[in-house]
This record gives C-alpha cells, sequence and structure tokens, in this order.
C-alpha cells in the first residue's frame, strides 16, 4: 500500500497551500456534484437525450464522475481518483464543445451586442445559440492541480494516508542509513 500511496499521493501540503486547495475542492466538487446530480436525476444513462453520439455507458461514467466525484473532492477522499475521473470527462466536454465550434465564452446578448475588443469568434461570442468551453476547461484545470498538488493537509486523505506516507518515507530514510554503514 505504501508504494501506490506514493504514486497516488503528492506530499500533503499544509498552511496557505492546503487552504487554497481546500477551497479549490469545496468551490469545484459542489458544482461538479450538482451538475452531475442533475445529470443523475434526469437519468444516469440517458441524460443527453435520445439522439445523444455518446453511449449510455459514457453518459453515466460521465454523470456518475461529476456527481460522486464532486463529493469526493468537497471530502478530500480519494481525491486522485476523483480527479482523474473527472479530468476524463472534462477532457471529453471541451474537445466536444471545440469540435462543434462553440467559443471559449459566450457572453450574453444579442447579435447586436459589440464584440469584446475584436477578440476572435473562437474565443468570445456575444449571443447566439450554443454552448462555451469555459466551464468544462475549468474543471478540467482544477481536476489537473489537484492531481497534481494533491490534496492537501485538509482532507480526509491526508489524515487516512498521510500518517502511511509519513512512516513510508521514515522508512525510506532508515534503509538508506543502513545502506551507508
Amino acid at each position: 500500500m505504501s508504494s501506490l500511496t506514493r504514486l497516488l499521493y503528492p506530499p500533503f501540503m499544509g498552511g496557505r497551500f492546503a487552504a487554497a486547495l481546500l477551497l479549490l475542492r469545496i468551490v469545484a466538487g459542489s458544482a461538479l456534484f450538482f451538475h452531475g446530480l442533475q445529470k443523475m436525476a434526469r437519468g444516469p444513462f440517458g441524460w443527453m437525450g435520445p439522439d445523444s453520439w455518446a453511449p449510455p455507458i459514457l453518459q453515466f461514467l460521465a454523470a456518475f464522475s461529476e456527481c460522486f466525484g464532486g463529493l469526493a473532492l468537497v471530502l478530500g477522499l480519494l481525491t486522485p481518483l476523483a480527479a482523474l475521473g473527472i479530468g476524463a470527462t472534462m477532457a471529453v466536454a471541451t474537445f466536444v464543445h471545440v469540435t462543434r465550434g462553440d467559443p471559449f465564452v459566450r457572453l450574453p446578448g444579442g447579435a447586436e451586442a459589440t464584440p469584446l475588443l475584436d477578440l476572435p469568434g473562437t474565443l468570445v461570442i456575444a449571443g447566439g445559440r450554443g454552448g462555451s468551453y469555459e466551464l468544462a476547461a475549468m474543471f478540467l484545470v482544477a481536476a489537473i492541480v489537484l492531481i497534481l498538488a494533491g490534496p492537501g493537509t485538509f482532507s480526509l486523505d491526508a489524515k487516512l494516508f498521510g500518517r502511511a506516507r509519513a512512516e513510508d518515507a521514515r522508512a525510506h530514510g532508515r534503509s538508506r542509513v543502513e545502506q551507508r554503514a
């Protein structure tokens, strides 16, 4: 378990970093939970509708990862696995939006709205039909940050696996000393 723990969890960050990771986990996890809960309530295997490009199993995996992965992020429980599922879901969502030609940000208003600083339509569009990929991209980045940085010390993961990491580090330190002697 200790080698798996080392693989899944970087050292648990404390102090300001732990507080920042806690805020990221609570806000992103809560939003993901509510998005996923809505999908689960609409029917986890068909929430995209009958004409969807995604087969029912992929729709279920997306709804499950958002709902229960979001809850896991809030708690800081099995964070690397939750973030991996969320990251995969959001990578697909971002890809789908980009290939459909959706902009990064779709501003409210009609076609008469003035383009913001004449930015290209791939970045910003005012009004019109369709979506944008800003939210999926933000959730993707949050998942990547949590995979790379870990959940921080203010998490259930730190309580459950932090001691194993510390004991593992002490054991490795002793073995190096023993090897030198």
